[in-house]
């Protein structure tokens, strides 16, 4: 089975390009720069010098003993949250600015939902002496302070998004008609993806359920969402029988989004992954459970991953690989005002 993006920039049926015409040229721009330029010599030492010397790959693999002993299977965490900005977003935004650079563009935009991907991309801009503009959710402003200021001590300016949630995907509705007006001399940084593994892997995601999966109050996708488009690829969305976006819900500002990557609607609808889901509650509770166990406070996204391991039929001969993508410094505020620990 074929599970990365073909030619036409699709994963199986899901992908594509569904943009503005006025996007185009900045589409094919990129289309037709994009392999030469990351498979160039040049760009592969300064990629990987930058991600070694400024970043701090390679990440720790570590083996959590105390939770592996609660859960009887042996329990290592892919520790991202030692990145440099304390998440794997900056992974990706490392990379996007080089590319930015050769493709001769000026300015970066980028949306954010808890702020790790804007002040990833804050960072990269600072240490490139690029213009940065991040659009935000106004109530992921309110309830992600810190990361609003790092960005601004950065350099960055932070647009709220005053439409709609006002949270991620308003954030990203702002950023595309941002491109749209400016296609020229702008690169726009979208949040960081992920490849598949091997074959011999289980591969399991975790989703936000919000308060419930059939509460309303929800963002689990791959359990409530169909076939639709959104800023600009087709993949699994929320969305009434008419084809409006139904609004999602989480306590965790990078997840409450109304959709999913291509890539992952492909691994979904072939089996690949398996999906799962945790609650608000399900999440607080496993932050606070690897902090104690673990010395380790996560960040909520993170958090969710850690719920679903009390889901699954575990023995000593399991060995689970949980990715901890990023640290909860960001989301104390979150963590004091659910207040259960």
């Amino acid at each position: 089975m074929k599970y990365q993006v073909d030619e036409r920039g699709y994963y199986g049926k899901f992908g594509g390009a569904f943009i503005p015409e006025m996007l185009y040229p900045n589409v094919e721009e990129l289309r037709t720069n994009y392999v030469s330029i990351i498979e160039s010599e040049d760009f592969k030492k300064e990629f990987d010098d930058l991600l070694r010397n400024y970043v701090g790959r390679p990440t720790p693999l570590f083996l959590a003993e105390r939770l592996s002993e609660k859960y009887k299977a042996k329990i290592y965490l892919k520790r991202e949250d030692l990145c440099h900005t304390g998440a794997h977003k900056i992974n990706n935004t490392i990379g996007q600015i080089l590319l930015a650079k050769r493709l001769g563009k000026q300015k970066i935009i980028a949306e954010t939902g808890a702020g790790q991907h804007g002040v990833a991309t804050a960072t990269v801009c600072a240490l490139m002496g690029m213009e940065c503009i991040v659009y935000m959710g106004k109530l992921d402003m309110e309830r992600q302070r810190p990361n609003v200021e790092r960005m601004r001590i950065l350099g960055t300016k932070v647009v709220p998004a005053i439409s709609g949630n006002m949270t991620l995907k308003d954030a990203t509705n702002e950023a595309m008609r941002h491109w749209i007006n400016h296609p020229t001399d702008t690169h726009y940084i979208i949040g960081s993806v992920v490849g598949p593994h091997d074959e011999h892997v289980n591969l399991i995601g975790v989703e936000a359920a919000g308060k419930g999966v059939d509460t309303n109050e929800s963002a689990a996708t791959t359990a409530l969402g169909k076939i639709g488009i959104l800023h600009g690829s087709k993949s699994l969305l929320m969305q009434t029988e008419d084809g409006q976006v139904i609004e999602p819900y989480s306590i965790s500002a990078g997840l409450d989004y109304p959709g999913i990557g291509p890539m992952h609607a492909h691994l979904f609808s072939t089996g690949r992954v398996q999906f799962l889901n945790a609650t608000d509650d399900e999440a607080m509770n496993a932050g606070i459970e690897l902090s104690r166990l673990e010395g380790i406070i996560p960040a909520i996204e993170s958090a969710h991953a850690v719920a679903v391991l009390k889901k699954l039929e575990l023995s000593d001969e399991d060995i689970v690989v949980v990715n901890l993508s990023g640290r909860g410094d960001k989301d104390l505020e979150t963590y004091i005002k659910w207040g259960k620990y």
